[in-house]
């Protein structure tokens, strides 16, 4: 299944829990007839028991809900949480669920990465953000910088198809809009948006956001902001980067700078050297932890979705991102990466470069070996077909009704 550009779209950029929350949780309450949600985690903390409420509220007027969670990402979600959903008809999915071994999960590779959310076939949701409180800027030094849309219009069909694919469902779509695509043109219209719904699989679509960065790059003339909390992309993507700034674009990545895992900057500073001698403008967002997956370029191209530029992102896991045409949009976004820019970042200057020896160059050509080859070496990590898990509804205890009462009691009734 593969998608085309659709036009007349209308967005909403969503920035951090604070705004993504709320929207849900207004959309899921007037939801009417259908409701699709994928996330990575789901925790069971004030998040997740507000989406577990509004989920319930639905579900009792005769919503037709569908949830399907990542079996790595949310496998600590109570009996009660899930069997409660159940019993109001909440269809439950784990991704790939697997036992503890030795009391570790080992379901690390092929995870469900996706966060989707579609109601009533009308409106959507697709970003970075889980449904965890770490995403709220009240949860403190540790809270999540991170984006999501909210999409209405003809993409939002092509959304409902490819999730209701995804979890097997029932459901079948019909495309009710006009339909008609064509390559994108410049687009000033705010409300008017072409958006392009694109996915990574490991089976035909394995590289189809890689390749729309690497266009991307190939294609800027002036300007490109790439802001990725998970860096350690393939080799193709760190040549074009160069590339690029080498012929005069501009070109800005923002990393993380107060990692939640610090295996992650430890990753992205050993490409620093070859990134900021090609031109790159390398920038530390050292507020919180970075965890948005966002890029824009020039005055109407950008993205927003799930998908790290790393190994896993790239090479492994179900991703999902929304490719934007359109400059109201664009500005938008740029505004927001500016003020990252501006107030919470610090750019790696030369003096911040990893010293230049014979162990940093040893090191860098391990990694770029690596990086070259890793597409290959994933084909070789553990390829089982992951499984879908529904959670069947709580066996409920059978009523006592007025007729056994008087069955197992032939006097009592007078």
């Amino acid at each position: 299944m593969s998608f085309s550009w659709r036009d007349g779209n209308q967005l909403r950029l969503l920035e951090n829990g604070d705004q993504f929350f709320p929207r849900v949780l207004g959309a899921i309450a007037r939801a009417e007839r259908t409701l699709l949600l994928e996330t990575f985690i789901l925790f069971e903390d004030e998040v997740g028991t507000d989406l577990h409420e509004a989920l319930l509220q639905a579900a009792q007027r005769g919503v037709k809900i569908e949830v399907m969670v990542d079996g790595y990402g949310s496998h600590e979600l109570s009996d009660h949480f899930v069997d409660s959903l159940t019993a109001a008809g909440v269809r439950f999915i784990y991704y790939d669920p697997r036992p503890l071994v030795l009391g570790m999960r080992t379901n690390v590779f092929r995870r469900l990465h996706r966060k989707i959310v579609v109601i009533d076939e009308v409106i959507a949701f697709v970003g970075g953000i889980n449904f965890s409180a770490e995403h709220n800027t009240d949860y403190g030094a540790q809270s999540k910088q991170d984006y999501a849309v909210e999409v209405k219009g003809p993409v939002v069909l092509d959304i409902t198809q490819y999730v209701q694919q995804q979890m097997g469902s029932e459901q079948h779509t019909r495309r009710w809009w006009g339909g008609r695509s064509h390559r994108p043109a410049v687009n000033a219209l705010p409300g008017e948006a072409q958006v392009l719904f694109v996915y990574r699989d490991n089976d035909e679509h394995r590289d189809d956001i890689e390749q729309h960065y690497l266009a991307m790059l190939r294609k800027a003339k002036k300007d490109v902001i790439i802001a990725n909390a998970y860096f350690f992309p393939g080799y193709r993507l760190l040549r074009e980067m160069r590339s690029a700034a080498q012929r005069g674009v501009r070109v800005r990545l923002i990393v993380q700078g107060e990692p939640d895992m610090p295996i992650v900057k430890v990753g992205a500073e050993l490409l620093y050297n070859y990134l900021v001698d090609g031109g790159v403008e390398v920038y530390e967002y050292c507020r919180r932890p970075l965890h948005g997956k966002i890029a824009v370029q020039d005055e109407q191209w950008s993205t927003v979705g799930s998908s790290n530029l790393d190994p896993l992102s790239l090479s492994l896991n179900l991703e999902a991102n929304l490719i934007v045409h359109d400059r109201a949009f664009n500005q938008a976004l740029r505004e927001n990466l500016e003020l990252l820019l501006q107030h919470d970042c610090v750019r790696v200057e030369d003096d911040k470069l990893p010293p230049r020896n014979w162990w940093q160059l040893t090191k860098g050509i391990i990694v770029f070996h690596f990086l070259r080859h890793f597409p290959a070496i994933a084909g070789w990590l553990p390829a089982h077909t992951p499984r879908l898990s529904q959670v069947a509804p709580p066996v409920q205890p059978e009523m006592e009704t007025q007729d056994r009462v008087e069955a197992d009691n032939p006097g009592a009734k007078s």
